[in-house]
C-alpha cells in the first residue's frame, strides 16, 4: 500500500485518489464535529476522542511503521503547537455558539487560508475559474455569518464572539492545514507521520479535559464519554489522515477547498441529529460553499 501510494505521488490516478479522499474526509469531518458539539461537554468529548486515538496510534508508531527521521523531530514539535491552539479555538468556540453556526464559518474560512498558504509554502497557483470558486465559497460564508448575526435568536448574547472564534480557528485549520502536508511530505513513509502524528497529538486535551470534569459539579458518566471517545478516535483516524493523504498526493488548496463540501453534511448532521434548526436560507448558503469547492475542482 505504502509503495503504491508513493508511486501514485503527482499522477492523474493520484489527483482521483486524492479527489475521494478529500470527500471523504469531508463527511467525516462532519461526523467528527457533530460528536465534539453533541451531548457532551465539548472539551470533555475532545479529551475523550484524543485519549482514544493517542492510545490506538501509540502501538502503530512505536512498533509497526519505520521511527522518523531526525529531522522530523522539529516538524512534530511545531504541528503539535498548531494542533493544541487549534483544539482549544474550536472547543471555545463551540462553547459560545451552535454547531451549524460555528462550523460552516471554521471549515468555510480555513480554505482561503490554505490556498494562500499553499501559493508560498508549494508554490501552488490557481486558475482564473477556481478563484471564482473561492469566491463563492467566500461569499456563502459570509452570507451565512451576517444571516446568523441578523435572524439567529438563540444564543444572541455570544454570538458575535462564536463567529470571531470561528474565524480564528479557521486560520488555524489552514494552518495546520499547509504545515501538515508539508511534515506528510517530508518522510519517506507517509504512515509514519500519521501515526506519530496521532500518538503526540493525544497527549494534550486529556489532562485538560479530567481538570474540567473534576469540577463540575454534576459530571457526566464515564464509560458512555470514554464510549464517543472511542468512536471520535476511529473518525479521526479516517477523516484527518484521508486529508493528510490527499495533501501529500496531490495540491495541497484543492484538497483544502474539496474537504469544505462538509458544510453540507454539517448542515444535515445539525438537522437530523443534533436538532438544530437549520433553515432553507441557511441550507442554501451551506450548499453555495460547497458549489464554491466544486467549482474549484472543476476548474483545476
Amino acid at each position: 500500500m505504502t509503495e503504491w501510494l508513493i508511486s501514485i505521488e503527482g499522477t492523474q490516478t493520484g489527483h482521483q485518489v486524492a479527489l475521494y479522499l478529500a470527500i471523504l474526509a469531508a463527511f467525516l469531518h462532519a461526523v467528527f464535529g457533530a460528536l465534539q458539539k453533541g451531548r457532551h461537554d465539548p472539551w470533555l468529548t475532545r479529551g475523550a476522542i484524543d485519549f482514544s486515538y493517542g492510545i490506538m496510534a501509540a502501538p502503530f508508531a512505536l512498533f509497526v511503521v519505520p521511527w522518523p527521521e531526525p529531522h522530523m523531530w522539529p516538524i512534530f514539535a511545531i504541528v503539535w503547537v498548531i494542533h493544541v491552539i487549534y483544539k482549544l479555538l474550536q472547543a471555545w468556540a463551540y462553547t459560545k455558539g451552535a454547531y451549524t453556526v460555528v462550523y460552516p464559518v471554521v471549515r468555510g474560512t480555513g480554505p482561503l487560508f490554505a490556498v494562500i498558504g499553499a501559493y508560498f509554502v508549494f508554490s501552488e497557483s490557481f486558475t482564473l475559474i477556481q478563484w471564482l470558486g473561492v469566491a463563492t465559497l467566500m461569499a456563502g460564508i459570509f452570507g451565512l455569518a451576517i444571516y446568523n448575526l441578523k435572524y439567529l435568536s438563540a444564543e444572541r448574547d455570544t454570538l458575535h464572539a462564536a463567529l470571531g472564534l470561528a474565524v480564528l480557528t479557521g486560520l488555524f485549520v489552514a494552518l495546520y492545514t499547509t504545515y501538515d502536508a508539508y511534515g506528510i511530505r517530508a518522510t519517506a513513509n507517509p504512515f509514519t507521520f500519521l501515526a506519530w502524528f496521532f500518538m503526540i497529538d493525544g497527549i494534550t486535551m486529556p489532562p485538560i479535559a479530567i481538570r474540567r470534569w473534576l469540577k463540575m459539579e454534576n459530571p457526566p458518566a464515564i464509560p458512555p464519554l470514554m464510549l464517543r471517545g472511542f468512536a471520535g478516535g476511529i473518525i479521526a483516524f479516517l477523516s484527518f489522515g484521508s486529508i493528510m493523504m490527499a495533501t501529500r498526493l496531490d495540491k495541497v488548496g484543492e484538497a483544502a477547498v474539496l474537504r469544505e463540501t462538509s458544510t453540507v453534511f454539517a448542515a444535515l448532521i445539525g438537522w437530523l441529529v443534533l436538532k438544530e434548526t437549520v433553515g432553507p436560507r441557511r441550507i442554501a448558503l451551506m450548499a453555495l460553499i460547497a458549489l464554491g469547492a466544486v467549482i474549484v475542482e472543476m476548474g483545476g
